[in-house]
């Protein structure tokens, strides 16, 4: 495996995060949706790069003392390295830097893996919100974290 690079996002990589949500996702994220969130304090991405791709991404959204994960974005051809692991831990760690006491988010019920993953960190299954997701239409799986 290369070196990974792990770095805070701005709003100039809105082009290539939208790339990568189109690859990843059935509903995803514009280029200006990325670019207003980029430019919101409010919100933070991480991207991982390798040899200078962008191999991986995650958003946290902050309100007062409450965050939430709104995606976390593994390329296809790199998943199963433990990618989503690091990203995840870096959105935790800003989080608690931003002093946010409770961490939340959705995932396809069906995405058994990413449930996996979020239960290593210590989220909880708090709820069902039916028919979420579209493309197809699917439950998400609401989990929360204490931090």
């Amino acid at each position: 495996m290369n070196e990974l690079d792990l770095r805070t996002l701005s709003k100039s990589d809105a082009p290539m995060l939208a790339l990568l949500e189109k690859e990843c996702f059935s509903c995803p994220w514009s280029e200006d949706s990325f670019y207003e969130c980029l430019s919101n304090e409010r919100f933070c991405f991480v991207g991982l790069f390798e040899d200078g791709e962008l191999v991986g991404y995650g958003g946290l959204v902050t309100v007062l003392d409450e965050g939430d994960v709104a995606n976390i974005a593994v390329r296809t051809d790199k998943r199963g390295r433990g990618l989503g692991k690091t990203l995840l831990s870096a959105l935790c760690e800003e989080a608690e830097r931003r002093g946010v006491t409770y961490l939340h988010l959705e995932v396809r019920e069906s995405n058994a893996p990413a449930r996996r993953l979020y239960e290593s960190f210590g989220f909880q299954i708090d709820g069902i919100r039916k028919n979420y997701y579209t493309k197809p239409q699917e439950n998400a799986v609401l989990m929360t974290k204490k931090l």
